[in-house]
């Protein structure tokens, strides 16, 4: 007789996703790569210490702050056909914050993992990274090479802004799965129990 229940053992049989319980599904200890803290201690020690910690700290909600501007003088042009020069600087801008975040996170990346990118506790955040830019720099094409028209700019936009959002969500989920991980793997009041 089918039930969830098999069909959830065959597929945990299979799934080789080493994030699963960001996904929400049981995680077996037993695994080597499943049960994994996002940041071992010596990981910690050198993302605590690393100043480049605290510059994403700060481009991530200014980088938020110009999509939402951006974003709302983008539709406002699509709506009205009106504001093209606001809304493409508005995307130029963004984009430029995205370079930068970018830049600063694979250095940052190479500080607390020894790696500039995919490593493997940010490797599928760093892939849709990478869309994310791939998109951005085809809007910034297509607006330097004159290949589209304004408004086909303003959708392309729009795509990479939506591929944005995806790529952020995962690391809020990613940082808050490492929140919760880290309160039953390092108990408040340790050294290394600190939020990351």
């Amino acid at each position: 007789m089918f039930t969830f229940d098999l069909l959830d053992r065959v597929l945990q049989s299979v799934d080789c996703c080493p994030w699963g319980a960001t996904a929400g599904r049981h995680v077996h200890q037993s695994s080597p790569v499943r049960g994994r803290p996002l940041y071992t201690p010596e990981e910690r020690r050198r993302r605590d210490e690393s100043p480049w910690t605290l510059v994403q700290g700060i481009l991530a909600p200014v980088q938020f702050l110009v999509f939402l501007v951006s974003l709302g003088l983008v539709l406002r042009y699509l709506a009205t056909g009106t504001g093209w020069e606001i809304a493409t600087a508005s995307i130029i801008l963004k984009t430029a914050v995205l370079y930068t975040i970018m830049v600063t996170g694979a250095i940052w990346e190479r500080d607390v993992f020894g790696q500039y990118l995919f490593a493997p506790a940010f490797f599928w955040e760093d892939v849709v990274s990478m869309l994310v830019m791939a998109l951005h720099t085809a809007y910034l094409v297509a607006l330097l090479s004159g290949a589209v028209d304004a408004e086909r700019q303003m959708w392309l936009a729009l795509a990479a802004y939506a591929s944005y959002v995806i790529n952020a969500a995962q690391f809020v989920l990613k940082l808050r799965a490492a929140r919760l991980q880290a309160a039953t793997v390092w108990p408040a009041g340790s050294a290394v129990g600190q939020a990351p």
